[in-house]
């Protein structure tokens, strides 16, 4: 590994090889605004079509089958940036929390485990929501199949958590609440050692993304990153007690964790009838 250092550039050459962006797309252009547009509807469909197949046999089968989709091109996506032509330093690792998201995430829908559950409404519902707010999106040799999997993998971030809680009437604990915190310190510092290894910026631990994000209000680094964990501690709270009122909490847990809660299934519609 060759490093080559100045004062406005750190160039990593990994693996003997190293691919730049050609361009990126630019925050509230119009095909952001329409990829905005375009999550707000996936959203509502299929936040209606979890309210509709709740406590029937289509729910384990529509999740087990979404799961599967997802995984795998997660895989395929992973594995994508790191070919030869594809290789990024900065990029090809997957150690940004959207990218362990992206599995968690394929894991909820196949298993509906508790702990991702949990860990994909938090960091789905506010972490992933940056990428869809303020996207960070390079592109390197195909842009348009860049444009479209950076897309559907963070809409699919978002709508998941979505449907868990208010399509299938999940519902997170405190517990959960901690285990998702001590799991981002975890993941925080596993990014930390990479980009200390390899000079990258995974998790944006290193500085703010190139663009502009919501790290730019919160000051220089590294306070930022202080203030950002303060804020989502307070952010995830908010989230959790809404949750844990003295009804909920007579809920049966749906975990061996205790991470989350589930009301018993209501009689679901005839799907035949829609």
């Amino acid at each position: 590994m060759t490093v080559y250092d100045t004062d406005k550039e750190h160039t990593i050459w990994f693996m003997g090889s190293a691919v730049e962006p050609s361009g990126r797309m630019t925050p509230y252009s119009p095909e952001h605004l329409v990829m905005l547009a375009v999550t707000v509807v996936v959203v509502v469909v299929f936040l209606v079509i979890a309210r509709r197949i709740r406590g029937t046999v289509h729910e384990d089968r529509l999740l087990t089958a979404f799961g599967w989709v997802m995984l795998t091109v997660t895989l395929i996506w992973t594995l994508w940036g790191m070919l030869p032509g594809q290789w990024n330093i900065d990029q090809s690792l997957p150690f940004q929390f959207s990218d362990a998201l992206r599995f968690i995430t394929a894991i909820a829908l196949l298993t509906r485990s508790g702990w991702a559950i949990v860990i994909c409404y938090f960091w789905g519902l506010t972490l992933n929501v940056q990428s869809v707010i303020t996207p960070d999106l390079n592109y390197f040799t195909l842009p348009i199949v860049e444009f479209g999997m950076y897309w559907f993998l963070h809409i699919t971030a978002l709508v998941v958590p979505i449907m868990f809680m208010w399509g299938l009437d999940y519902r997170p604990t405190w517990r959960g609440y901690g285990f998702t915190y001590a799991a981002t310190l975890l993941w925080a510092g596993i990014a930390i050692c990479v980009n200390l290894i390899t000079g990258a910026n995974y998790a944006y631990l290193n500085h703010g993304p190139v663009g502009p994000s919501v790290l730019d209000l919160l000051g220089p680094w590294p306070i930022y990153i202080l203030w950002a964990a303060i804020i989502i501690a307070a952010a995830w709270a908010l989230m959790t007690w809404p949750w844990e009122t003295q009804h909920t909490r007579t809920l049966p847990v749906a975990d061996r964790w205790s991470t989350v809660r589930r009301e018993a299934p209501r009689v679901a519609p005839n799907l035949a009838e829609y």
